[in-house]
């Protein structure tokens, strides 16, 4: 696969500072950053993006994650290698990835099982991380940016 766009960097400078701010805000948030690694690849999984997948990884070993979990992520309600709160957050990340899909979206129980596990501003810091994943997503997809690449 090659990158539709020949010069990533021609984009508007206010773009890449406004995704910088977004990046300080959801780590502001107090989310465990291998959670918030988790939740990004579960959504790149669901999208089907490869470059998103590849750096979810990447910045998950880096944090520490181990390839137990990595490997599992795709299979996270079957597995047995995540805790309540991750589960919780990956629940939350699906549904809000799959409106696409026809699906009825989060649910009052997967919210409340979110709640039980996250203080507002986590669940605000976690919701900000699946909607900017997706959006890195349908960026990637549209340009078809591969695996392995670094951005910025």
């Amino acid at each position: 696969m090659e990158n539709r766009l020949k010069n990533r960097n021609a984009n508007n400078p206010d773009l890449w500072t406004a995704i910088r701010h977004l990046h300080k805000a959801i780590a502001a948030g107090g989310v465990d950053p291998k959670l918030l690694t988790l939740v990004h690849l579960r959504v790149s999984q669901i999208n089907g993006c490869s470059a998103c997948v590849y750096a979810s990884v990447a910045g998950a070993r880096k944090a520490g994650e181990t390839d137990e979990r990595l490997h599992q992520v795709a299979a996270w309600r079957e597995a047995p290698f995540y805790t309540g709160a991750e589960r919780a957050a990956l629940a939350l990340a699906e549904a809000a990835t799959r409106l696409q899909d026809g699906a009825e979206g989060v649910t009052d129980e997967i919210w409340d099982e979110a709640g039980a596990h996250f203080t507002e501003e986590q669940i605000g810091a976690i919701n900000l991380e699946i909607a900017l994943t997706n959006f890195y997503n349908r960026i990637n997809r549209t340009i078809k940016e591969p695996a392995g690449q670094t951005w910025g």
